[in-house]
């Protein structure tokens, strides 16, 4: 299916440069190897935040303070 958008010019001189890198004469593909890959990104985003959501109210009040206090401190620890 053909259809238009618009590109910044930088834009498309990388997508034109690593379509000739990969042998090919435009970008279409390039472009929709990026659409799927973050359709697939998104995907999977909205599946952890459901997840995440659905243990929503789980833990009680203190045991939720208290694994933001661990987590803070594994945090500051972090390299």
């Amino acid at each position: 299916m053909r259809t238009t958008i618009e590109l910044r010019d930088e834009l498309r001189a990388a997508l034109l440069e690593l379509a000739a890198k990969r042998g090919e004469k435009g970008f279409s593909r390039l472009v929709g190897e990026a659409i799927e890959a973050y359709l697939r990104t998104e995907e999977a985003r909205d599946a952890s935040r459901q997840k995440a959501l659905s243990v929503r109210g789980v833990l009680s009040d203190s045991d939720a303070s208290e694994l933001r206090r661990s987590t803070g401190q594994i945090r500051r620890h972090w390299r």
